[in-house]
């Protein structure tokens, strides 16, 4: 079934970047000339997805502000001489529209599978893809669109996946691999989060990048009859996954590309100065100061 539909969960309150986040969704942060949010629905846009599913909660408004169109404030800068920025502006609710972007707001139990089970109750029995929004990549092909092809390869949920240093294991989740299948495609039998070195069962990140299939949507409804038996702990997707994968085929991608993440401070102004280098306009006076 060809994949026309994501969600971006964009729920979360940015706790590691206050207090920069007290006020402005971290989903809004600049990264170069547009906020990090729209980075994603790019991607998406530029992969073939017609149907973005946002998932919000309160305060989250300036994202909606951010891609609904406005043609009075274009029509003040036609009228101004500045076409150029009307351009812009133009531009950015034309994504709304190429992408039909919907806002849900997130109920439920904490925790990162939520707001995938949210989105999943208005899109039937299709596969979808979730990706988050404080991830940047820079890619010849965009991620999205190699996670679709890795899932039109395989009919199966499917992970993206970086090439990690072993002593980097403890940051992230590490994909358990039974088989490789050459072009960076690789058979997992589940995840292990954040193991020690010695105890990493491959040399390879999960760093977020999901195609979610029907039997993980079952899962995360198992899990959440259980929260709701028992109000502790929170709902995780790589739960699901794992859950799903004892008994089931689940693939990992490699990515080409590069990967920013700005959930924390330090890679937040990581991704900040490597995108102000690979401007054209801004990269040389960059390079000035720091030589």
């Amino acid at each position: 079934m060809k994949i026309r539909k994501a969600v971006i969960p964009a729920a979360g309150m940015g706790s590691r970047l206050l207090p920069l986040t007290k006020a402005t969704p971290k989903e809004m942060l600049p990264v170069g000339d547009k906020p990090v949010i729209e980075h994603t629905v790019r991607e998406l846009v530029a992969s073939g997805i017609t149907d973005i599913t946002i998932v919000v909660s309160g305060g989250k408004s300036l994202i909606q502000d951010h891609f609904r169109p406005n043609p009075g404030l274009v029509a003040q800068l036609r009228s101004d001489g500045k076409d150029a920025f009307a351009d812009a502006v133009e531009e950015v609710g034309e994504l709304s529209r190429e992408g039909h972007i919907t806002y849900l707001d997130q109920h439920g139990p904490y925790g990162n599978g939520t707001p995938v089970l949210n989105a999943a109750r208005s899109m039937g029995d299709e596969p979808m893809l979730v990706l988050w929004p404080d991830d940047v990549f820079v890619a010849e092909t965009p991620r999205a669109q190699q996670l679709i092809t890795a899932y039109e390869a395989t009919g199966c949920p499917v992970l993206a996946l970086l090439p990690m240093e072993p002593g980097e294991s403890q940051r992230y989740g590490v994909p358990v691999v039974r088989e490789d299948l050459d072009d960076g495609l690789l058979r997992i039998s589940g995840l292990m989060e954040k193991p020690k070195p010695e105890d990493a069962p491959s040399a390879y990140a999960a760093i977020g990048g999901y195609v979610v299939t029907p039997g993980i949507i079952d899962e995360l409804q198992v899990q959440t009859d259980k929260w709701y038996t028992h109000q502790s702990g929170e709902v995780y997707l790589t739960d699901a996954i794992n859950n799903y994968a004892a008994n089931h085929a689940v693939y990992g991608q490699v990515i080409q590309g590069r990967w920013y993440d700005t959930g924390n401070p330090a890679d937040y102004l990581v991704a900040q100065f490597a995108s102000a280098l690979a401007h054209p306009e801004y990269g040389p006076l960059l390079r000035q100061l720091v030589d």
